[in-house]
């Protein structure tokens, strides 16, 4: 149920610019937990990382600070 509340925070920060803006500024996963939480949307870091995953490139740099989202396109040597 948690995890399907940081699907639903995905779908809201699309129409809501301020909290895209709000959540992009955050440096970590716990500052953007924190924010969601305010929101009413429940969920752990885990939780959040694994919504992470499912998102496309487009929607991970529109949404999360690339400061401290995952980095698909490097790939080990």
């Amino acid at each position: 149920m948690t995890q399907q509340n940081a699907a639903q925070l995905f779908n809201a920060v699309k129409q809501d610019q301020a909290l895209k803006e709000r959540l992009k500024a955050t440096d970590n996963p716990e500052a953007f937990v924190k924010i969601a939480k305010e929101r009413g949307y429940e969920f752990t870091v885990e939780e959040l990382q694994t919504e992470i995953s499912k998102l496309s490139e487009e929607d991970l740099a529109g949404i999360l600070n690339p400061g401290w989202a995952p980095r698909r396109h490097i790939h080990p040597r």
